[in-house]
C-alpha cells in the first residue's frame, strides 16, 4: 500500500510533534471579551495504523460525545477498508479474496473511496493504482517483514497490478477483481476519507474552529476562533520527523504530504522507500522528495499526494495546474521548492535556509 504515515508504535512521540502547531498563542474564543481564552481540548488514539488527534479550539456543553463519535466513525471507516487486520468486518479483504471469482457487496462508504482510487489510478494512467497491494505485500516495507524481493518475485507480480481489472457496479454497489491474486489497497486514500468524515461530525455538531490530524493527514475547520490562518510545519524531507522546512498557513483545508522519508527499507546501505512505481515494481525514482497538496476535501489531497509524487515534478505540477481549487509544494533533491500557480506565497515560508522557492512554467 501507499501507507503514508509513519510506522505506529515507534514513532509514536514524533508523530505528535508533528500535530502541535508550530506558531500562534491559544486562540481567543468568538463573542466574548478578548481577555478570555478558550482552551483548546485534544483527545488522541491509535486507529487506521496511525495517531488520530482531534483537537477543537470552541466550547461544547458536551465535548466528550462528539471525541467518542468521531473516533466510533474513524473505527467503522477502518473495520471496513483494512487489509491489515483478520476481520470478517473488512469489506476490502472480501472483495480481494473474492478476486476473479464474483462480485463483493460495499457498502457507500467503501464504493466512494473505491470510484476516487480508481478515478485518480485513470488520470494518472496507473501511475497512482488502488490494486498496488500484491507489490506491497511482497514488499511489506514498513513491517517487521519488510526485504528486497528478487527480480523474479517482482516481475512475476506485476500482472496483477491494474487499475482497469477493478470492476465497479454502481447500480448495486458491488465491485469485482477480474484476476485471482489481485490485492485492492486504500492505504493510500482511505486515511483522506476519515478525516472529511471527522470533519462532518464536528460540523454538525456546532464545532467551528478545530484541527484533525490522521497521522499527518491534516485537516482544519474554517480559522482560528480569532480569525488568524493555522500555522503548521511542514517536514523537512531529509530530517527526523518533527523537523521542518518551512511554514505552511491553512484556512478551511486539507493537507496531506507524501515523500521519501515516511517509510523505507535500508538494505545494503541503499534505502528503499514505500512509494512503488507500478511498471517498474521498485520504489520510485525522480528528482522528488515530498510533495504536498492543499485542497478543499482530505481525500482529493490524500490520494493526489502520493499520484503527483509518482508523476514526478514536471507531469505532477501540469496535473494540479489543471485541477480546481488545488494546489501544491513539490521539494527536490536539491532542495529546490517549487509551488503551483494558484498557491498564495504569503501563505508559506521557508525556515531553513538551505531551502530555496522556484517557479515552474508549464501547458496546462
Amino acid at each position: 500500500m501507499y501507507l503514508k504515515k509513519i510506522s505506529p508504535i515507534s514513532s509514536f512521540l514524533s508523530l505528535l510533534l508533528l500535530a502541535v502547531l508550530l506558531v500562534g498563542c491559544t486562540p481567543l474564543a468568538k463573542n466574548i471579551a478578548a481577555t478570555q481564552e478558550i482552551e483548546p481540548v485534544t483527545k488522541t488514539v491509535f486507529l487506521m495504523g496511525t495517531i488520530v488527534k482531534i483537537t477543537i479550539y470552541d466550547e461544547a456543553k458536551e465535548i466528550e460525545p462528539i471525541f467518542q463519535k468521531v473516533f466510533d466513525r474513524i473505527s467503522e471507516i477502518e473495520d471496513r477498508m483494512t487489509i491489515n487486520k483478520a476481520t470478517e468486518k473488512s469489506e476490502i479483504i472480501q472483495l480481494n479474496l473474492k478476486a476473479g471469482k464474483e462480485y463483493s457487496e460495499l457498502s457507500p462508504d467503501t464504493f466512494y473511496v473505491l470510484e476516487k482510487g480508481k478515478y485518480y489510478s485513470e488520470i494518472s494512467g496507473g501511475k497512482y493504482d488502488i490494486t498496488i497491494g500484491p507489490l506491497v505485500k511482497l514488499w511489506n516495507i514498513g513491517t517487521e517483514k519488510a526485504r528486497l524481493p528478487e527480480e523474479i518475485e517482482i516481475n512475476n507480480t506485476l500482472p496483477l497490478v491494474n487499475y482497469q481489472n477493478l470492476i465497479l457496479d454502481k447500480e448495486n454497489f458491488s465491485a469485482k477483481l477480474n484476476t485471482p491474486g489481485m490485492i485492492v489497497d486504500l492505504g493510500s486514500i482511505a486515511k483522506g476519507y476519515a478525516a472529511d468524515e471527522a470533519a462532518k461530525i464536528l460540523v454538525e455538531a456546532g464545532i467551528e474552529h478545530a484541527i484533525i490530524n490522521l497521522g499527518g493527514n491534516i485537516l482544519t475547520l474554517n480559522t482560528k476562533p480569532d480569525g488568524t490562518y493555522w500555522r503548521l510545519g511542514l517536514q523537512d524531507p531529509l530530517e527526523p520527523r518533527g523537523d521542518y522546512m518551512g511554514i505552511i498557513m491553512l484556512n478551511n483545508q486539507a493537507l496531506v504530504s507524501s515523500g521519501i522519508y515516511e517509510r523505507y527499507l535500508e538494505f545494503n546501505g541503499k534505502r528503499y522507500h514505500h512509494i512503488l512505481n507500478t511498471t517498474t515494481g521498485y520504489p520510485e525514482e525522480n528528482s522528488l522528495l515530498s510533495v504536498s497538496i492543499i485542497t478543499k476535501d482530505s481525500i482529493d489531497a490524500d490520494g493526489l499526494s502520493t499520484t503527483i509524487f509518482l508523476l514526478g515534478l514536471e507531469e505532477g505540477m501540469k496535473m494540479i495546474e489543471n485541477l480546481p481549487n488545488t494546489e501544491a509544494i513539490f521539494i527536490t533533491s536539491d532542495k529546490k521548492v517549487y509551488y503551483s500557480s494558484g498557491f498564495d506565497e504569503k501563505n508559506f515560508k521557508i525556515i531553513n535556509e538551505e531551502y530555496r522557492l522556484q517557479r515552474l512554467e508549464v501547458v496546462k
